[in-house]
């Protein structure tokens, strides 16, 4: 058996999957290509047949991403598995199809409503249309971790008759701890005759906090592939954090042996922050590895240990997972090449016309602003990531706020070449330049969540403005924006929120997952 490790990263599907937490394509391209930068095996980059425009990503994914296999999910219907196969077409020899079904007793009887021959003919059929298509095929028994060990073994069984070449053990809804998931893996090694005809991978949730020690404990139990997403985002409480994995398997290697993983280490920061930026999901500061207080040491007792040696309280060297000095800041001196270099630098790969977008906003930003940081240029591409030509902008913004008198706001936007203006009253400033962006853009939402933060430091410091919309759908919107004046990036973030659903393609009925 191999010692590798392979990391799978479903970030763009699952993780997506997470309300409010929705891309565009231009933000999955991003997260797709740092990826690649990160070296993961498998980058599982949507759910093709649930919309035109996860169908859009993951082919575009499956074009312009080199190393990685690129996979798509897909029930055991034919409609998804032929939607799947033309998605990932473009990735060739480097495409995967991964076709899932539900085989837990409460998934049969209240969801499905189907026998056990029934599940196994449907698990046979899909798998075997699926791998028609592609050499690359991968099975999910979804809620495996609920389902009867031995029917689990029989589909385990079947499934790799049929052509699969990983089958996977999903702890669905997050149910197992690890010695009895260890368990259950051991027993599909000693009771599927031809488990050693394929990878034994696991996919674990964490509704009791336990995905990554779960994942672990199957790895020393014989699975060979972990999925997982970055920052551990997904639904309900979320997946299994991949960069916590992959740094438990190289930090106690003493305990782990020659497993291992070929994840550049490096890029997991800088991964953190692309996602983190792309999702609109912030990183909770004591979160391992990647929070801000990850490698923060207050404590005196700390601190002169560190001062005299480092491993007496820091396990891992946080340069090896992308902590590090800061670079030189940029001026509003610096011109757009500099700029571009330093956009490159941090991961971004953008358009001319984006950068053009970017260095607007970076020379407002740059005349408010001694110095421009890294963290600051980040903030300002999502900006850049709706097209200038598909939404409202946001040309100008007064505000007028006196004791005892309601504030007021004056917004002026331009569209498609067209400038429309309009006043509002609110409870404060933020709601009266939200009610004023409503008045022109015909649109009228319900704030559910806002959250605003210091990029960097100081007085001068830029304010980055996160927030969650509904617009009378059901579905939360996600909508960023940043200025070095709260109530601008708070107008935004929210006027972003709005050309979201002017160019956002509908989802249709969401599919379930695994």
């Amino acid at each position: 058996m191999s010692d590798k490790v392979i990391i799978f990263d479903t970030t763009l599907r699952d993780g997506e999957q997470c309300p409010g937490a929705s891309m565009n394509l231009r933000e999955k391209m991003e997260v797709a290509r740092q990826l690649e930068r990160l070296n993961v095996d498998v980058i599982e980059a949507g759910f093709p047949v649930i919309s035109e425009g996860d169908f859009e990503a993951v082919q575009r994914i499956a074009t312009e991403v080199k190393g990685p296999t690129i996979a798509g999910l897909a029930r055991c219907v034919n409609k998804d598995i032929e939607a799947a196969a033309a998605a990932v077409k473009p990735a060739g020899e480097r495409g995967r199809i991964h076709v899932f079904l539900a085989t837990s007793k409460i998934h049969r009887e209240h969801k499905l409503k189907k026998a056990h021959e029934e599940i196994l003919r449907l698990a046979a059929d899909g798998t075997r249309l699926a791998k028609s298509h592609c050499k690359d095929v991968e099975f999910s028994p979804e809620d495996a971790s609920r389902t009867e060990p031995e029917f689990l073994a029989q589909v385990v069984e079947t499934v790799i008759a049929a052509g699969a070449t990983t089958v996977n053990i999903p702890d669905t809804v997050g149910f197992a701890v690890p010695e009895e998931y260890a368990a259950l893996i051991r027993y599909l090694k000693d009771n599927v005759r031809n488990i050693d005809d394929a990878i034994i991978s696991v996919h674990c949730h964490n509704d009791l906090g336990l995905a990554v020690a779960n994942s672990l404990a199957a790895v020393q139990a014989g699975a060979r592939q972990v999925e997982g997403t970055i920052n551990g985002i997904g639904e309900r409480a979320g997946n299994a954090a991949l960069e916590e994995v992959v740094m438990a398997l190289k930090t106690r290697a003493d305990f782990f042996g020659k497993l291992h993983s070929e994840v550049h280490t490096r890029e997991i920061l800088k991964t953190s922050r692309i996602v983190s930026r792309m999702s609109g999901l912030h990183v909770q500061r004591s979160k391992a590895i990647v929070g801000e207080n990850a490698f923060a040491h207050s404590s005196g007792i700390h601190q002169d240990g560190m001062l005299k040696m480092r491993e007496t309280y820091e396990i891992m060297d946080p340069v090896e997972v992308g902590w590090g000095g800061t670079e030189l800041p940029l001026t509003k001196h610096s011109g757009r090449h500099a700029m571009a270099a330093r956009l490159e630098h941090l991961g971004f790969k953008l358009s001319d016309a984006e950068i053009g977008a970017v260095f607007v906003r970076f020379k407002e930003i740059g005349d408010k602003k001694k110095f421009v940081y890294d963290d600051d240029l980040s903030a300002l591409v999502d900006d850049s990531m709706m097209p200038q030509d598909e939404g409202w902008q946001l040309e100008s913004l007064e505000v007028s706020v006196a004791s005892g008198k309601k504030p007021h706001a004056k917004v002026s936007l331009v569209r498609e070449g067209s400038t429309k203006e309009a006043e509002a009253d609110g409870n404060g400033a933020v709601d009266a330049a939200m009610r004023a962006i409503d008045a022109v853009a015909g649109r009228s939402g319900n704030l559910l969540e806002y959250n605003v933060q210091a990029v960097t430091q100081g007085h001068d410091a830029l304010g980055e403005v996160t927030l969650k919309v509904d617009f009378g759908d059901g579905r939360l919107i996600t909508g960023k924006g940043a200025s070095t004046d709260v109530i601008e990036a708070s107008a935004r973030a929210y006027l972003n929120a709005i050309n979201r659903t002017f160019i956002r393609r509908e989802l249709g009925e969401k599919a379930e997952g695994i």
